[in-house]
């Protein structure tokens, strides 16, 4: 395939590589508080990125590697909304000044980007030696799914990280931040800040995550470009949706049970792929569906609590 080619690869992360230095160097060169405003524009850019890349591949491809791409595109950004919660645990956990926030996700967006292209190319190579490990993985997704579902909210609790207590035992690190730096050096010696160690908690995040939505995708499409260009451009905009959703995204209640849908779904879809094959059609209108029930389902929700606090007489509590 066209897709498949050295060149074709080369062009997409040169392009990926340039904005990245461009949102780095140029926009956010200066290290500062991220508004809603500012980060609303610069989701919008990202997703109409994507929707621009999706309609190339339209005229490039044709409709079926576009629907693929826009499919596993609209399931990456899903279950990479539930890196949020893990965001907010972990900067509100260890205090990361909000003007510091941006430049962690941007280098943990990086490291996740070289991870999740390592997973996806192990999947793909594991698939294509052994076809009857895409069962394996279709069971997987259903256990996780079912498990999210019955899963209560417990919280998470960063600090418990085996990462934390690595580096409290092996490795020097400040007492405070130091600006934007990871590293610097006190009276000679080269210390870790507590950057650095907010910066290797969000990675290790994120394997956890990439455990899941990589083999979720290949229930859509097992063609590494596909899978990899999806997975880039919901990971992209990830950050500036942090700074969106991050003061309300514990009101989306349902997400939750969302994302066990749809995991669960794609897990069956994988299972029964040797019988009867699911089209990428119906799997974007379950996914879609599933997700805007849930957005519903949670607005719904809300107001109602709003409205019951607001009836409350002022010496009651809830």
């Amino acid at each position: 395939m066209v897709m498949g080619s050295f060149w074709t690869w080369a062009l997409f992360i040169g392009f990926v590589l340039m904005m990245l230095i461009l949102d780095m160097v140029v926009f956010h060169r200066r290290a500062h508080t991220v508004s809603v405003k500012e980060a609303t524009w610069w989701t919008a850019f990202w997703v109409g990125l994507a929707l621009a890349f999706n309609a190339l591949l339209y005229f490039w491809q044709g409709s079926d590697a576009a629907l693929k791409f826009f499919t596993g595109y609209i399931i990456e950004e899903s279950l990479s909304v539930d890196n949020l919660f893990v965001f907010v645990l972990i900067f509100g956990t260890f205090r990361v000044p909000a003007e510091l926030q941006h430049r962690v996700l941007f280098w943990g967006i990086i490291g996740a980007q070289v991870m999740r292209g390592i997973f996806i190319g192990v999947g793909t190579a594991l698939i294509n030696s052994f076809h009857w490990i895409i069962y394996v993985f279709g069971a997987f997704l259903i256990f996780t799914g079912v498990k999210m579902a019955f899963q209560k909210e417990s919280g998470l609790h960063p600090e418990d990280n085996p990462v934390v207590h690595f580096f409290q035992r092996f490795v020097p690190m400040t007492r405070s931040y130091e600006g934007t730096k990871f590293v610097t050096r006190v009276n000679g010696r080269l210390m870790a800040t507590p950057l650095m160690l907010v910066l290797v908690i969000v990675e290790t995040s994120d394997v956890i995550f990439a455990v899941d939505s990589i083999p979720a995708i290949f229930a859509i499409t097992t063609d590494p470009f596909l899978v990899f260009t999806s997975n880039v451009f919901a990971i992209l905009g990830l950050r500036s949706l942090y700074f969106v959703l991050a003061h309300v995204v514990e009101k989306f209640h349902y997400l939750k049970a969302a994302l066990a849908i749809i995991l669960t779904f794609v897990g069956v879809k994988m299972v029964i792929a040797g019988y009867f094959e699911i089209p990428v059609l119906a799997s974007l209108a379950v996914i879609a569906s599933v997700l805007t029930l849930a957005i519903i389902a949670s607005a719904i929700r809300n107001r109602r609590m709003e409205r019951a606090n607001v009836g409350r007489p002022s010496g009651l509590s809830s």
